[in-house]
């Protein structure tokens, strides 16, 4: 589904790389966690996927299609493929957990009828449903972090990508998020997500990507966090 073919990118000075010839694939329906300290290129690798960065040299394919080559008037398409979530959540304040959840299906041109019959699933799938007509100042980290998966995966993308999401989570709803994260995932979602949470890494048993200094320095099955 998504393959790195020796991708590099280089800061702007043109001397600290960011990524150094990385090369991996990622099957559908994998949980890949991707893990390294703070700097380690985590963050720039899932920005590649979603095209918000381009290599300095290399190829990022989703499927058979190299995501750098896409036109911009075409990117919204693309990523119409991909659900994204944040660490930070990027809830718009304003509007409630079913009005961030609609907004999503709205900007992806999604009608009316199709908003009614899939928020309240998504609502549903992230354990919310009494909490659809809260706004976010109304709502625990945790429910917020859910609130924000439920938007990414509304529109039923091939691939979640999550950066941190649990970031700024207490430990239980670290677990509820990872549970739900995990559930898309059985349920037939690619899921990427960067982590510095070695409890989560180690409850999760799934495939662990290990990067250091812009490198990949370990590749596990089923991996446990290891630095």
């Amino acid at each position: 589904m998504i393959y790195f073919d020796t991708v590099s990118k280089l800061y702007n000075d043109g001397r600290s790389a960011a990524l150094q010839e990385v090369t991996f694939q990622i099957a559908p329906k994998e949980f890949v966690s991707v893990v390294g300290h703070s700097g380690a290129g985590k963050t720039t690798l899932l920005k590649m996927i979603i095209a918000e960065d381009k290599p300095t040299s290399g190829s990022v394919f989703f499927e058979s299609l190299d995501i750098h080559s896409i036109p911009k008037v075409k990117l919204p398409q693309f990523r119409r493929k991909i659900g994204t979530v944040f660490q930070d959540f990027k809830l718009l304040p304003g509007k409630t957990a079913y009005e961030n959840i609609a907004f999503a299906m709205e900007a992806n041109g999604r009608n009316d009828a199709e908003i009614r019959e899939n928020v309240p699933q998504a609502l549903a799938l992230v354990d919310l449903d009494d909490k659809a007509w809260n706004f976010p100042h109304e709502l625990s980290g945790g429910e917020k972090q859910r609130v924000a998966i439920a938007r990414a995966i509304v529109n039923q993308p091939d691939i979640i990508v999550a950066d941190e999401p649990t970031g700024n989570l207490d430990p239980i709803a670290t677990y509820e998020v990872v549970q739900i994260l995990r559930k898309i995932n059985d349920l037939g979602t690619t899921v990427v997500m960067t982590t510095h949470n070695k409890g989560v890494i180690d409850e999760l048993g799934r495939r662990v990507i290990t990067m250091d200094e812009g490198r990949i320095v370990r590749d596990d099955e089923s991996g446990k966090y290891i630095l």
